[in-house]
């Protein structure tokens, strides 16, 4: 069974939490916009790890093992330091560019 992490942001959007491209150091936090007509909204950032994998190039963090690490501070954190995956859509006027 899968571990499901949320973060409900301050204007009460509530973002599915995953575990994306482990490496041995590193992995992306991926925190997908419920709508989930696009991934236009999902946001991004990384963790970096200390752990013994670290220390080997072969080595791959385990995705449910960094997503059960991850504690609501950390997470709530990590959102607020979070990145668009995709730009906005310039063509789509300035309204988008405020986040309306």
């Amino acid at each position: 069974m899968k571990s499901k992490k949320t973060y409900t942001a301050p204007d009460g959007v509530t973002w599915n939490v995953s575990v994306q491209a482990p490496g041995s150091s590193n992995a992306m936090i991926l925190f997908r916009h419920p709508d989930g007509a696009t991934s236009r909204l999902d946001r991004y950032n990384w963790i970096i790890s200390r752990g013994p994998e670290s220390r080997s190039v072969t080595a791959r963090l385990d995705p449910k093992k960094v997503l059960e690490g991850l504690d609501a501070g950390t997470i709530m954190r990590l959102f607020h330091r979070s990145m668009p995956v995709s730009r906005r859509d310039p063509l789509k006027g300035p309204e988008l560019a405020r986040g309306d």
